[in-house]
């Protein structure tokens, strides 16, 4: 059987700290995708949708929680922004469906 080698622009812990959710692992694979952004200079949409993804979903947990388990919506903001970004240069037939789905995650940029 023949491995298939990952390159650096891919973050399989990300995905399945996120798939297996709660405050501490979508945290941590929030850390995985802002790494993967770093090491690509911001040109994996994969990690730009995960950062994006995680963000939203521990607003959600973090609802009615003290103040120190709130997310700053920095990072999440310039996620969105460089995706938005992204698809106006090589996808802009669908930057209608992004915008709809970062506004369906509560994601502004």
């Amino acid at each position: 059987m023949k491995r298939r080698r990952l390159g650096l622009g891919f973050s399989p812990n990300g995905v399945v700290l996120y798939t297996l959710g709660g405050l501490e692992n979508l945290q941590n694979a929030k850390k995985y995708y802002a790494s993967t952004i770093d090491l690509t200079g911001g040109k994996n949409t994969r990690a730009l949708f995960g950062i994006c993804l995680c963000s939203s979903a521990i607003g959600q947990i973090a609802k009615g929680r003290n103040k120190d388990d709130k997310e700053s919506p920095e990072l999440q903001s310039l996620a969105a922004t460089a995706l938005e970004r992204e698809y106006k240069h090589k996808a802009s037939d669908k930057l209608s469906l992004l915008t709809a789905a970062l506004k369906g995650l509560k994601v502004s940029s």
